[in-house]
């Protein structure tokens, strides 16, 4: 028996970034060579990678961590570090990507999307190599003697979840011919029997009309009231409708075993879809009376299609037995499908989601936040202030005052002052704690000031990649 999983938490990290090399040239009559430190390699990023060979995210259903190589150390007559390889993970199409909370592992925000073949998105950012100290000579500092420490990757949790791709979904309550429906249009052939949650995970088929139009139907498992609070295994199988162009959906005309009324069951399951997501009630829907070819079910399939019509939807009674209906009920999906996907425009100006998600994962890591902790004491947070913290060597009073340079240039000292952040306050970013000493005014950074623009802001952009 196979195994169907929608829903894993993951932890990824990059590969350590190498640490860059402080050296001097020394050779026979060369005394005074200059610095030729290479620069550590960049660690290898974690990429998950959409793959519509894949039908389930089984492969993280037993292994959770996933770690991808470290760079090598930068060493000396310029050798540079060797970048490590990329770790790629593949996932099914339709699989959305989150953050989650390290303590409640809550989901915090969306990742990414991945609904294109191919379709990828860095979930694990290797560290960036440090540099030698080739790169630190100024007009003024002949001979540097620092160099930048590996930036460590970040170790974190995400969620995946798959959300299946398909043009018509299939609802409505258990036992009401849903199964049966896509095993008689399609190849599909899932479990079919005459008790309620036969079908306990969604089946897809692909179903052809008789002028060779096509498109992809999923039989999701039977829902019950309450289900958008979770009841049953709602939660779990209302993922699934969310991505669908168009709802079929079917309705018992004899009313089951338990004898219930059709209408009834049609409001509960429209209930039930709105609950859960608002905008699913709005989305184009088919409603359908199964078992029509059974004694005593005119009068049912009567109202049915009053209360299907009152809302501005299409109707069709069948049977999935003796197969009545069931071209109509396929053309008008056919139809109603092909006019969905004529309103998809494709704006071929706007950048890839690839492109998308690393701005947005960019823009994340550009990102600070001060929090005042009282007493003359400030915490400042955000990865890419924390990566500079970490690459400087805090042993080397050069490296320290180029870190308050780059501070100064991102913006960091205005934002304290603007936080109220005075003279002699204490600022701590991760473990280390210093001393506020104010904006300009100084020439603590007079040194630093004839290096090119264009190099400083090569330090200070976060994916670089050598």
């Amino acid at each position: 028996m196979s195994l169907f999983t929608d829903l894993s938490r993951i932890n990824v990290r990059g590969g350590d970034g190498g640490a860059g090399c402080m050296s001097f040239r020394r050779e026979a009559h060369v005394p005074k060579g200059g610095p030729d430190g290479g620069d550590g390699g960049n660690g290898g990023d974690v990429i998950l990678e959409a793959d519509p060979q894949l039908s389930s995210l089984i492969d993280y259903r037993f292994k959770h961590h996933f770690r991808a190589e470290r760079g090598t150390h930068g060493q000396g007559a310029r050798k540079h570090g060797r970048s490590a390889e990329d770790l790629v993970l593949r996932v099914p199409l339709g699989t959305v990507v989150r953050e989650l909370d390290p303590e409640t592992m809550e989901p915090l925000y969306q990742i990414a999307d991945l609904t294109h073949p191919g379709e990828r998105v860095i979930v694990g950012p290797g560290g960036i190599g440090g540099r030698g100290n080739i790169h630190f000579v100024t007009s003024t500092r002949r001979a540097p003697a620092f160099a930048e420490k590996g930036e460590p990757a970040r170790d974190h949790w995400i969620e995946l979840e798959m959300k299946l791709m398909a043009d018509v979904a299939l609802v409505g309550m258990p036992s009401v011919g849903k199964s049966s429906l896509i095993a008689r249009v399609s190849a599909a052939r899932p479990k079919i029997a005459d008790y309620p949650f036969t079908t306990l995970v969604p089946n897809l088929g692909v179903v052809r009309t008789s002028d060779d139009a096509s498109f992809v139907m999923a039989d999701v498992p039977g829902l019950i009231e309450g289900a958008s609070e979770g009841k049953g295994l709602g939660h779990q199988f209302l993922r699934h409708i969310e991505r669908t162009a168009l709802i079929v959906h079917i309705v018992d005309a004899t009313g089951g075993f338990e004898g219930r009324d059709p209408v009834e069951d049609y409001h509960i399951i429209n209930h039930e879809l709105e609950a859960y997501a608002a905008e699913l009630a709005a989305r184009p829907q088919i409603v359908v009376a199964n078992k029509c070819d059974m004694p005593n079910t005119a009068e049912a399939i009567a109202a049915l299609r009053a209360a299907a019509e009152a809302d501005g939807r299409q109707f069709f009674a069948i049977s999935t037995l003796t197969g009545e209906g069931l071209e109509a009920l396929i053309g008008a999906c056919a139809q109603e499908v092909k006019k969905l996907r004529a309103e998809m425009v494709v704006d071929t100006s706007t950048p890839s989601n690839d492109r998308i998600w690393e701005r947005r994962r960019r823009e994340r890591d550009r990102a600070f936040t001060i929090s005042n902790l009282g007493g003359g004491v400030f915490r400042v947070s955000g990865p890419a202030v924390e990566r500079m913290v970490v690459q400087t060597d805090w042993d080397n009073d050069e490296a320290i005052l180029f870190l308050q340079h780059r501070f100064e240039r991102m913006g960091l000292d205005d934002a304290l002052e603007k936080a109220g952040c005075t003279n002699g306050d204490e600022v701590r970013i991760l473990d280390y704690s210093f001393n506020y000493e104010g904006l300009g005014g100084d020439d603590r950074f007079a040194e630093l000031d004839d290096i090119d623009d264009a190099v400083l802001s090569e330090f200070e952009e976060e994916g670089r990649r050598r």
